[in-house]
């Protein structure tokens, strides 16, 4: 009678839809280097210019530097908030304009009639999510009529560039902090304040549920509606306060002086990580973004390159940042 042979285990082959540890963690690699590539660009950025401007490394030198750095990542904001419900404003420059105007006129001459008229702006932004919602009208469109009209008002407010900020808004935006200059401590301020709401809070999270599978967020009994509102408006009370602080700065207003603020606040968004769909943004990448616009255009200037070239030049390191990332996309989604 022949022995029993001894069992083998024969090793079974993976599974079609398993992912071996070395290709998650080739992943987890990918997903680190697209959340600091905002960081990086901007530390390659500033280390550039200190290179070759090292005066710029002082307090005064920053302060130049990133003077506009408010507006404009208060602006890119308020556009990253429109694009967490997958929609694009592209009236987010001309309102800043005509909010820049009201706080040069109205806000300076008659300050209740321009609180009053500021809130009105926010209510209009709430106004246009409500109807981009139920009539289900694309928001490029809807938002490209309203720049028309933001520019007409801004027009009949301030027909030439003229008025004069309040007071107390130059007195606000010029305010010295130790160690840091102020826009840097307001961007910081900033990023961490919308990143806890945005990313970390309960009602965030159903905010960019409504981007990203908008169907669950209303089998769970939340309303589109409302969410769009709040979000619209938030943009628009982002957006107030971007035109605040730029007449703040520049003391005085012109209806044409934020227009390309549209532009830069999608590339600011963009560049820190955001994308037009799938209600996947990041307001600290989306600061960061603003910055490192902000700061490319300080290099250009140091280069001694024509304003004529620079937003073309400014292009073409969006272009570079982006292309990085999507290699960097690429990798994450490799199959294994």
């Amino acid at each position: 009678m022949n022995a029993p042979q001894p069992m083998t285990l024969k090793p079974q082959p993976q599974a079609s839809g398993a992912v071996t540890p070395a290709a998650a963690r080739a992943v987890n690699r990918a997903r680190l280097l697209r959340n600091a590539l905002p960081a990086v660009s901007l530390i390659v950025l500033l280390a550039t210019i200190f290179i070759m401007q090292p005066r710029a490394m002082s307090y005064m030198g920053m302060n130049l530097m990133l003077n506009l750095a408010v507006p404009i990542a208060l602006a890119t904001i308020a556009q990253m908030l429109i694009i967490t419900v997958n929609d694009l404003d592209l009236s987010l420059g001309s309102f800043i304009s005509f909010v820049a105007c009201v706080a040069a006129t109205l806000l300076n001459d008659h300050p209740l009639l321009g609180c009053l008229a500021l809130v009105g702006c926010v209510a209009v932004y709430a106004l246009l999510g409500a109807l981009i919602h139920i009539r289900q009208l694309p928001a490029i469109v809807v938002t490209l009529g309203m720049s028309f009209i933001w520019v007409g008002g801004a027009v009949l407010l301030l027909p030439a560039p003229g008025g004069s900020a309040p007071q107390w808004l130059q007195a606000l935006v010029k305010i010295k902090t130790p160690l840091l200059p102020f826009a840097v401590v307001m961007c910081v301020v900033l990023a961490v304040a919308v990143h806890l709401f945005l990313m970390r809070s309960t009602w965030g999270v159903v905010l960019r549920g409504a981007g990203g599978n908008p169907l669950a967020i209303a089998k769970a009994g939340w309303s589109l509606l409302k969410i769009k509102v709040t979000l619209y408006a938030m943009a628009g009370t982002f957006g107030v306060l971007s035109g605040l602080f730029l007449v703040g700065l520049t003391t005085s207003a012109d209806a044409n002086m934020a227009l390309r603020y549209t532009l830069l606040s999608i590339a600011g968004v963009i560049l820190g990580g955001g994308e037009f769909t799938g209600g996947r943004v990041s307001p600290v990448g989306a600061v960061l973004g603003a910055l490192t616009l902000v700061l490319a255009g300080s290099l250009l200037s140091f280069i001694r390159i024509s304003p004529d070239w620079q937003i073309g030049a400014q292009g073409a390191i969006l272009i570079l940042v982006l292309a990085l990332r999507t290699a960097v996309n690429r990798l994450e989604a490799r199959p294994t």
